[in-house]
């Protein structure tokens, strides 16, 4: 089965960090790239980054700079690491792994709330 979990979110000032976790399992973990997006009610979910499986990140504009994408493939995890964080941050954060090929396989967590608010 597979299951996608994410941690991590609360409320927090503008200016601070936070660190979400995103724990896999059911499938190969390694094999897929692991994006972040990012989703406000009434608006559509936004892309944040992704983490390749080579390794290799990209990032929206807006964050780059002050979110960083690592995984830890031995732990089947994906961290965002969110600094300078600014009220344009507040959203539901939701885990997608994505394995494209002859076959595409998508899977999503459920979310964690990011606030920022002072």
């Amino acid at each position: 089965q597979v299951q996608l979990v994410e941690s991590g979110g609360g409320l927090v000032q503008p200016g601070g960090s936070l660190r979400l976790s995103c724990v896999a399992s059911g499938f190969r973990f390694s094999l897929y790239a692991m994006n972040w997006y990012r989703q406000v009610p009434g608006k559509e979910r936004e892309w944040v980054g992704v983490i390749n499986d080579n390794g290799d990140t990209n990032y929206l504009d807006s964050v780059k700079g002050r979110f960083t994408i690592s995984r830890d493939n031995a732990k089947n995890t994906v961290h965002l690491q969110m600094n300078s964080l600014k009220p344009d941050d507040t959203g539901v954060y939701y885990c997608n792994a994505l394995r494209a090929g002859e076959l595409t396989y998508n899977y999503w967590g459920q979310g964690t709330q990011v606030t920022v608010s002072s």
